[in-house]
């Protein structure tokens, strides 16, 4: 049950975009360790597009296809949908947004 809900999940995630392990977790009330480990086994990876979920700080988290390790492949694929990616960084990651946001009103407004 819990895999069909992370899966239908991921599947809503658009072409070039990304979510974090967490924010899956979250809709699915489940762990993010537990979302993880349940797409390593996802018998479908480009139908159910696991290579979209990334780590919390940025980082592209790992990428497991056909039982090995393959992130230089979530790289690419990313890269082929338009993610940014730097040093292993995803650029235009939901919570690098975030940070980037919080920075920008800061200098705006000035230290409280």
């Amino acid at each position: 049950m819990l895999k069909q809900k992370i899966f239908k999940e991921v599947c809503k995630i658009p072409r070039g975009k990304t979510r974090t392990y967490k924010q899956i977790a979250k809709k699915v009330k489940s762990s993010p360790r537990a979302v993880a480990k349940i797409l390593s086994q996802n018998p479908i990876p480009i139908k159910v597009p696991c290579h979209r979920v990334i780590r919390s700080d940025g980082k592209i988290g790992g990428y497991t296809f056909k039982g090995k390790r393959k992130d230089k492949m979530k790289i690419e694929l990313l890269k082929k949908e338009g993610v940014k990616i730097y040093r292993g960084v995803i650029l235009n990651s939901p919570s690098r947004k975030r940070r980037a946001s919080k920075s920008i009103s800061t200098n705006i407004i000035g230290p409280c």
